[in-house]
């Protein structure tokens, strides 16, 4: 294992590394909280290969040594290929199990039993239902990501597959916030766990350079062009609230010139794949994804993150953040928010204890290009002639001014009987002839004589 990562470039063990891998090694149940990007996966993957290996035995048919709970496939996906990279040279088997994807190949991976399983909740479930898998022969269970799996609504799904799982078992958590209702599952689950916390609740990686521009919605997109005009966006991620609004910008930066792909749990597994390894490859320089993509996404060469849609859960700001300034390197995270996301923001910063720094285009000369790309996305005002004021009333045609104010019975050239102020008209008709004329003539609401621009402008239809 000292092979395995050393030829990953491993020599110092992050905080919770530190903290957490000599209470796995020792047989304690761990409560683990760090925020994004410090290495929980290794905290909790090293020691286990290492008691794996130091105790061969096989593992029981369609059944695992050790379970490991992911919220998304993404995030199952990398954890795996992490127990793979680090146990490589152990002889250990790893499969990974999740939906969207045939039951066939996974039944089959399963059916000799493996070390170690790394699957969503869902996905499981349905095994569990088929007895395709049994846990009975787990003697670790790992739960990562506890409150994103609060978040997607897993906590009655982790409460019947740990039924299936014996009581005699090693217990971990690993979370990057703590909320109350995990809290208390932990408190059913973990027996006198060891806590191991590095970071307060919902604080956000000290390496991230963080901003919030104040645009209006209107113009986001043409905000997010002129960002990507910057050669310092070279790998970005910008995270949308919803699935549609994902693929929209996706599509208004490929018509941009700019290579984007987009992700989210409409789209396919293998297209989710595809747009992964498309991006880690350098293919495309944005992957536009929603919240699903929020912590299943480690790639250590992403430049920025663009939040173009605040997040309605203030903790995903934490995560989506987190997908830059990983491995030890920095980053920028870029917020737009529109004037309806106000309250949003403020719940941002209430609960990472912080200010989230506004663009100043005095002061911040680091910004320059956002200061050019708001200036290019805001239309001037327009210009007057000469002696004009601005009066609104000035924009309406003269047709429209000369009935606007008046009952339909008062508009001129209609009939209705009686002029302004009440006064006998001057072309002498009587109120009841002059609206039989004009119903005879084709007239309107106006009951008169039908002027073009006027009847149809004020139509109730229109």
């Amino acid at each position: 294992m000292l092979k395995a990562l050393a030829d990953q470039g491993y020599e110092t063990p992050t905080p919770i590394q530190a903290k957490a891998i000599p209470g796995v090694l020792s047989g304690r149940d761990i409560l683990g909280i760090a925020q994004t990007g410090t290495g929980k996966t290794a905290a909790f993957a090293l020691p286990i290969l290492h008691r794996l290996a130091a105790d061969p035995k096989p593992a029981p048919r369609r059944g695992c040594r050790v379970l490991v709970l992911s919220p998304t496939r993404e995030l199952a996906t990398q954890i795996a290929d992490s127990f793979r990279t680090y146990g490589q040279h152990l002889g250990l088997t790893v499969t990974v199990i999740f939906g969207g994807v045939k039951y066939g190949g996974q039944m089959r991976a399963m059916a000799p039993g493996v070390d170690v399983l790394v699957a969503t909740p869902g996905r499981l479930i349905d095994h569990l239902g088929e007895k395709t898998v049994t846990l009975q022969g787990v003697e670790t269970f790992v739960l990562d990501e506890a409150d994103q799996m609060l978040d997607m609504g897993f906590i009655v799904p982790i409460r019947r597959i740990v039924k299936h799982i014996p009581a005699q078992r090693q217990n971990l958590f690993f979370s990057a916030t703590m909320p109350t209702e995990i809290g208390k599952l932990a408190g059913e689950l973990l027996k006198d766990p060891l806590k191991v916390s590095v970071t307060p609740q919902a604080t956000t990686v000290e390496r991230i350079t963080q901003k919030v521009l104040f645009v209006e919605q209107t113009r986001k997109r043409a905000l997010l062009a002129e960002l990507f005009a910057e050669k310092d966006f070279k790998r970005v991620i910008v995270f949308t609230r919803t699935k549609r609004g994902a693929d929209r910008v996706a599509k208004s930066l490929e018509q941009g010139g700019v290579e984007a792909s987009a992700i989210h749990g409409d789209k396919s597994q293998g297209q989710r794949e595809r747009a992964l390894a498309d991006f880690k490859a350098g293919k495309v320089r944005a992957l536009v994804a929603t919240d699903i993509a929020a912590r299943g996404i480690d790639i250590d060469a992403v430049s920025h993150v663009v939040q173009y849609e605040l997040p309605n859960v203030p903790e995903a700001y934490v995560h989506r953040i987190g997908r830059t300034a990983r491995a030890g390197a920095d980053g920028s995270a870029i917020a737009f928010c529109a004037d309806d996301e106000r309250n949003l923001l403020r719940d941002i910063q209430k609960v990472t204890r912080q200010t989230i720094p506004s663009f100043d285009r005095r002061n911040d000369k680091g910004l320059a290009l956002m200061t050019k790309a708001i200036a290019d996305v805001t239309p001037e005002e327009p210009r007057l002639p000469s002696g004009r004021s601005r009066d609104p009333r000035n924009d309406v045609p003269a047709a429209l001014r000369q009935t606007r104010g008046r009952r339909p019975d008062q508009s001129r050239g209609g009939g209705g009987g009686e002029g302004r102020g009440g006064q006998p008209r001057r072309d002498g008709a009587k109120p009841a002839q002059a609206a039989k004329a004009g119903a005879s003539a084709g007239g309107d609401r106006f009951r008169g004589p039908k002027r073009e621009g006027v009847a149809k402008a004020w139509s109730p239809i229109d």
